[in-house]
């Protein structure tokens, strides 16, 4: 496994990290086979671990810190996530910082996940969701830094909505976030066109996340794939997008070279882009973590196979988001 620097932060990590929301929060996730999983990845040199309160309401950070109390200290990173207030409704720029992270929640929700996870702080907490319209607001100021002052975080950083890398711009100019994470992958290549060049401007950690477009990049989905109606799959991959994801994905299979799987094409083209810090992927198993770190230290994806990749950019606007 290689490691990159988490921008300002100075934070050596993985280029492949394990994103915690299959594992806290999906439908048919048991705790044998996550904490194994957890593990699996470890030894497989995984550093970066990317978990959040809602990931079943602190089922994510407590899996999480059963493998921090299992391993030397300071072996990984932890990132962390506050939800907003707001639950029942998606946040916009209509909404107050103060209605959806006041100062008070966000503490209490750090220190909630902070017990979960067995340690007094996170090496990096974000908000969970964000408008840039509240990037002006002095609580932006205020809940960054009591998060450090209290010794709840190191760092801290936000986790920007799918489709909407744009609007995290002016939070990223005030000075006051570490860190950025965002849904970039083969279909949604849109970071690259501001958000990246920012962040390498400030030097920004950029976390990556949802590389597999939550499982279609994975290469095994047909147009028969069914998920349970509690699983939120079900609407992401519903009958009236399946088709389309189906289409395109099967059009990347003729891109992918001999010896080399498409889900693993699909994260070396994440780590093609050196402004990505760490790219979290949701293993779900041991085996998933085998075929996962795979990508790491490859070589550079060769230049007119990239034209390809990129040619199928894909906006997606308006689809169901993720975490």
């Amino acid at each position: 496994m290689k490691h990159r620097t988490l921008g300002r932060t100075g934070l050596l990590v993985s280029e492949i990290g394990h994103g915690l929301w299959g594992t806290g929060d999906w439908f048919g996730s048991d705790e044998q086979t996550c904490l194994a999983t957890l593990h699996g990845s470890f030894e497989r040199g995984c550093t970066f671990y990317d978990s959040a309160w809602s990931y079943g309401m602190g089922r994510s950070d407590e899996l999480l810190g059963k493998l921090v109390a299992t391993i030397p200290p300071g072996s990984i990173v932890t990132a962390g996530k506050v939800p907003p207030i707001i639950v029942n409704r998606p946040t916009s720029s209509r909404d107050r910082l103060c209605d959806v992270f006041p100062l008070e929640h966000v503490l209490e929700y750090a220190q909630r996940s902070c017990k979960k996870l067995g340690l007094s702080g996170f090496d990096l907490l974000q908000l969970h969701v964000w408008d840039d319209a509240w990037a002006s607001d002095p609580l932006f100021e205020t809940l960054a830094s009591e998060l450090k002052a209290r010794k709840l975080c190191r760092f801290f950083g936000l986790s920007l909505k799918r489709g909407q890398p744009n609007n995290g711009l002016q939070a990223v100019k005030t000075g006051w976030v570490d860190t950025i994470q965002v849904v970039y992958n083969l279909f949604d290549q849109s970071p690259e066109d501001e958000l990246f060049p920012l962040c390498a401007e400030r030097n920004i950690g950029v976390i990556a996340r949802v590389p597999l477009d939550e499982g279609s990049l994975g290469g095994q989905m047909t147009i028969d794939t069914c998920f349970p109606a509690d699983d939120w799959r079900a609407k992401y991959f519903a009958p009236e997008n399946l088709k389309e994801i189906i289409r395109r994905v099967d059009k990347l299979k003729t891109l992918v070279p001999k010896g080399v799987t498409l889900p693993e094409l699909a994260l070396r083209f994440v780590l093609n882009n050196p402004v990505v810090s760490t790219v979290i992927v949701g293993m779900r198993t041991v085996r998933h973590a085998d075929e996962d770190v795979r990508a790491s230290g490859a070589p550079p994806i060769d230049p007119s196979l990239m034209v390809a990749l990129r040619s199928h950019r894909w906006d997606r606007a308006g689809q169901p988001g993720s975490a």
